[in-house]
């Protein structure tokens, strides 16, 4: 019999709530394998099992491994210990392991390998040193292979819990970080580029709820960029393993009355951005959320300085989190492409941000300089005919 080994890192540090933690982590495997027909989440000393039903371990391992607060991930064969177990039938599971993996390695001499254990259950006889020697040389004696504690192409992992024995050969790494909830929920920025996505995932691996705002300038951007802002959308509910709510916001009229009052357009981008902080922020206390997300880089873009920063956050009270800020695009690029949003990001639809931008956009604005130029608006009713025009999207 097969079972999915699951492991936590960083909630097992936690302390004296930790259990909070791990009821929430146990929540979230249970919704990742919901659909799976038979399929079910046992805990045990400081371990998930996931048993995998009718569709197979695969099916599974393919669920589990989206779910954030997974560390890793192994197939293990079990070995229950309810009717008593001896060392020898551990050892004879862990030659047929060993088999198997020689046949999938396929190399034309045998492979290096050695033997790992652990005792959770430390009645458990011999020990765990003990456990690996007895076990390799069971080995070594069925199939010949040769030992190498240093650099082994095979590693057989023995795991003695209270109620089970496990023997597997592979992990596979899990998201890590923190299951989604645990942190409260925050709203995004999203645009259809590659950084706000990203910058979304990261904060939902800190365990944050994401819910999103998206800026639609039609007819400049037509209904393919809104298309892809909600494709982007599902995916990263689909990995919360919740639906989001992603507020479609229509900015033409508001956004040509920033650009009309910057005269020569070189803070116009500011002027963009400060607007949309107000009105996501208005969306994100409406949705109980408690801070922002952008996928702002650091002097990725003109818009992106520390003066522009500065000035940009200044026009909401409510915390700014960007996790992509110390990232150079290629870092940025490869997140985008493990996380599954970087192929719809890069569809050729431009977002709002890139619309009416001068040729040699301001790079170090003065607050007030900006002030002066909102002066000349209603920015209450420009918000308040912005929240009017949004659509709510439900991403699941």
């Amino acid at each position: 019999m097969n079972v999915l080994l699951v492991r936590y890192s960083e909630v097992f540090l936690k302390g004296q709530n930790r259990g909070f933690f791990e009821r929430r982590l146990r929540q979230k495997l249970s919704r990742a394998v919901a659909g799976i027909s038979g399929a079910r989440v046992e805990g045990v000393h400081g371990r998930y099992l996931v048993w995998p039903g009718v569709d197979g371990v695969a099916a599974v391992e393919r669920a589990v491994s989206r779910v954030f607060g997974v560390a890793s991930i192994s197939n293990a064969r079990v070995i229950p210990r309810s009717a008593g177990i001896n060392p020898e039938a551990i050892y004879a599971v862990a030659v047929e392991e060993a088999r198997a993996e020689v046949a999938r390695l396929g190399l034309a001499r045998p492979p290096r390998f050695k033997v790992e254990s652990r005792r959770s259950d430390k009645r458990f006889q011999p020990t765990s040193p003990e456990l690996s020697r007895l076990c390799g040389a069971e080995i070594v004696r069925a199939l010949s292979l040769p030992v190498d504690v240093h650099k082994p192409e095979i590693t057989i992992n023995l795991e003695i819990g209270y109620d089970h024995a496990f023997v597997y050969s592979s992990q596979i790494a899990g998201p890590g970080g923190l299951p989604t909830g645990v942190s409260g929920r925050v709203e995004l920025l999203l645009s259809g580029g590659i950084d706000s996505p990203v910058a979304g995932w990261l904060m939902q691996k800190r365990g944050c709820v994401v819910g999103a705002t998206y800026f639609h300038s039609f007819p400049f951007t037509g209904e393919k960029t809104k298309d892809k802002v909600v494709a982007l959308g599902r995916k990263l509910a689909n990995w919360q393993l919740e639906p989001m709510a992603l507020s479609v916001v229509g900015f033409t009229d508001t956004q040509k009355k920033l650009r009309d009052v910057t005269g020569d357009g070189r803070l116009a981008v500011v002027l963009y951005r400060r607007q949309m902080l107000r009105v996501a922020s208005e969306l994100a206390k409406a949705h109980y959320a408690s801070a922002l997300i952008t996928g702002e880089a650091l002097a990725q873009v003109a818009s992106q300085t520390l003066e522009n920063l500065t000035v940009i956050a200044q026009a909401t009270t409510l915390p700014i989190l960007r996790p992509c800020i110390g990232h150079d695009k290629i870092e940025t690029i490869g997140l985008a492409e493990r996380i599954g949003t970087f192929e719809t990001s890069i569809l050729p639809y431009d977002d709002c941000c890139s619309l009416f931008v001068p040729k040699h956009p301001a790079t170090r604005a003065k607050l007030e300089d900006v002030l002066a130029l909102e002066s000349k608006l209603d920015i209450a009713a420009l918000t308040a005919d912005c929240l009017a025009k949004t659509e709510t999207i439900l991403c699941e």
